[in-house]
């Protein structure tokens, strides 16, 4: 499923036009984006949680040369699915 399905669905589901659903989903992941961002945790009853998880220093390897090479560490976004969607 891509975005334009889900614009899709939200148009025929509420009969809005598609321009509108569009701007709708659009502005639920830019607030979704700008909550992880900020590092804060986002909680859907019944579909999952969005958390921010540090990601510690690491050592890679290039795979053309087998040279190691550093990983500096960062943030990932980490999805735990709730009960109804494990269930599914």
């Amino acid at each position: 499923m891509i975005k334009l399905d889900i614009v899709n669905q939200v148009a025929d589901k509420t009969g809005v036009p598609k321009q509108k659903a569009e701007q709708v989903v659009d502005s639920l992941f830019n607030a979704m984006k700008d909550a992880l961002a900020l590092g804060k945790r986002i909680e859907l009853r019944g579909f999952g949680v969005f958390t921010i998880k540090p990601r510690k220093t690491g050592i890679g390897r290039n795979p053309r040369t087998g040279e190691e090479v550093s990983i500096p560490p960062g943030k990932a976004v980490r999805f735990k699915p709730g009960k109804d969607l494990q269930s599914v």
